[in-house]
């Protein structure tokens, strides 16, 4: 499908999910359990009150908005945070659709449902469109995996960490032992 079929597609099915492969393949994504979600909005919470508090220029974005890889995949991530200058440099119908942009952060919560391979590889795959922070909270594994380009993929075992968004968002930490898990 192009990417105006696609979304149209999207649009009609509204009460469904999907993402894109880089392929061109449709993913349907599963809705999250209950207690994942709350656990993503918990940290959507702490994250969005920490950019309106220190004024961080940019757009936040929670599980539902798609956005265009330069690869051509179409992603959800759990959390996202695109730059002003990214979201500014887009048209007014490209911000309406599915951004063609790849987020500067993303955060990935892994559900019930989700194969941890396949979010490793979706954090491999925003890294190599231009993501220059991205975290995959696996709560299942009790795991946090750090993403950053050029670097090595840091691994914590154990969900009572805080993550640091430097350099990113100096100053920003997220408390996850604050955060029922």
């Amino acid at each position: 499908m192009s990417e105006d079929e696609f979304f149209r597609f999207c649009q009609m099915n509204d009460t469904l999910s999907f993402e894109r492969d880089s392929e061109g393949n449709i993913i349907f994504m599963s809705p999250a359990g209950s207690f994942s979600d709350n656990f993503n909005f918990e940290i959507s919470l702490v994250f969005g009150s920490w950019l309106r508090e220190n004024k961080i220029p940019g757009k936040a974005f929670g599980p539902s908005a798609g956005f265009t890889l330069p690869n051509r995949a179409v992603r959800s991530p759990d959390v996202a945070w695109v730059s002003r200058e990214k979201w500014d440099a887009l048209s007014r119908d490209e911000q309406e659709r599915f951004a063609p942009l790849c987020p500067d952060f993303v955060i990935e919560v892994r559900s019930k449902s989700d194969s941890l391979i396949y979010l490793q590889n979706k954090m491999q795959e925003y890294l190599a469109n231009g993501c220059r922070l991205a975290w995959l909270i696996d709560r299942y594994g009790e795991k946090v995996y750090v993403y950053e380009p050029e670097r090595a993929i840091v691994e914590y075992s154990s969900l009572d960490i805080q993550l640091s968004g430097e350099p990113l968002f100096p100053g920003f930490v997220l408390n996850l032992a604050e955060i029922e898990k």
